[in-house]
């Protein structure tokens, strides 16, 4: 039977980026079963709900999830909040469908290490952000405004099991990489931080093959910058990943460069798990053909790899792009002298070229 990937273009530079990973997912030549979906502010128009009751049931029924991106200006003043594409879309699908663990790699691409900010050199790098998605101060209640809205208040809120699970998912990464962790937390002020210490430091003693260490956040922040190389597997709640993986991307030189996955538990033989591009929607330059796919090839990839356990495949996906790149095939965002600026979709013909 084919696998089944329910695709959700969402808005602005979505629909665009996704087309070229679908693109490329067909070019490998395995049977796979695309279904598109609306989502996000595209959801909202189309029927009044970011997360139509019909999307969700598609990708309930679908081995895995391929997502642009979601919002814009169009959406930003919605009211209630949980109309608006990033709660009542990006937040409610992470919810509705369990995808606890956020993978976010950072990997410096040899052809592109000129657009780092960082020194030559110094910015080498290839990691991978564990980032726990459905708890944490994103979802903590109580939240809310008291005293006429003048006082604002969010919870974060952590259980063991959550804590838990996401641990093992990042030491068993760790097991396929450099078997290096380093659990990134606030222990020194916050209470979230010590039981993600202590309930850390009770697995670590299961996973000896791998060197465990702790590094507070705003230090992380700093060896991010300082030495990014010293990073392997970086473990951490809901919002110091976000914040820290969009950091590390910055790093590899351009965000339309970073995918991410956002996995479950298993359903059987396969992972279920929903793969997007770390980027935005960019709706300024939605429709030109200016954005860079990328970041959703190789999404595509993570996909192949962790849902469908096809590291042969998502290793072909991984060198078609690099020799792409090789070869001086550049979207502005990444563009140097001497090379050939394309749009969106001849970069992923020239991708397939290589595939």
């Amino acid at each position: 039977m084919p696998f089944k990937v329910a695709v959700l273009p969402g808005d602005g530079i979505g629909p665009e980026v996704t087309d070229e990973a679908v693109k490329v997912l067909k070019a490998t030549g395995l049977d796979i079963e695309f279904e598109s979906a609306p989502f996000g502010g595209a959801g909202y128009d189309d029927c009044g709900e970011p997360l139509p009751a019909a999307t969700l049931a598609l990708c309930q029924a679908s081995d895995a999830v391929l997502l642009g991106a979601v919002g814009g200006p169009k959406w930003d003043s919605l009211q209630p909040l949980t109309k608006r594409p990033e709660i009542g879309g990006l937040l409610a699908i992470r919810s509705e469908l369990n995808l606890y663990a956020n993978l976010r790699p950072a990997k410096t691409l040899t052809p592109l290490i000129h657009a780092s900010p960082l020194k030559e050199g110094r910015s080498m790098m290839d990691l991978m952000v564990v980032r726990e998605l459905t708890g944490g101060i994103y979802f903590g209640e109580p939240r809310g405004r008291r005293d006429d809205g003048n006082t604002a208040f969010d919870t974060c809120l952590y259980t063991r099991v959550e804590i838990e699970r996401i641990t093992h998912r990042a030491y068993e990464i760790a097991m396929q990489r450099r078997k290096n962790l380093i659990a990134v937390d606030k222990s020194n002020v916050l209470e979230t931080s010590r039981l993600w210490r202590e309930i850390v430091t009770e697995i670590s003693t299961q996973y000896p093959q791998v060197s465990t260490s702790f590094m507070l956040v705003d230090n992380c922040a700093m060896q991010l910058i300082r030495d990014p190389g010293q990073f392997d597997v970086i473990l951490t709640e809901n919002m110091f990943g976000d914040i820290l993986s969009d950091e590390a991307s910055m790093i590899t030189g351009s965000l339309g460069l970073l995918p991410s996955a956002s996995v479950s538990d298993p359903k059987g033989d396969i992972v279920f798990g929903l793969y997007e591009p770390v980027h935005g929607s960019a709706p300024d330059i939605a429709g030109q053909g200016k954005a860079n796919p990328i970041a959703a090839i190789l999404s595509a990839s993570m996909l192949v790899r962790y849902s469908f356990k096809d590291d042969a495949t998502a290793d072909r996906i991984d060198n078609a792009v690099e020799k792409a790149l090789a070869n001086g095939t550049r979207t502005s965002d990444v563009f140097e002298n001497g090379c050939q600026i394309v749009n969106t979709s001849e970069m992923g013909d020239a991708i397939v070229r290589e595939l």
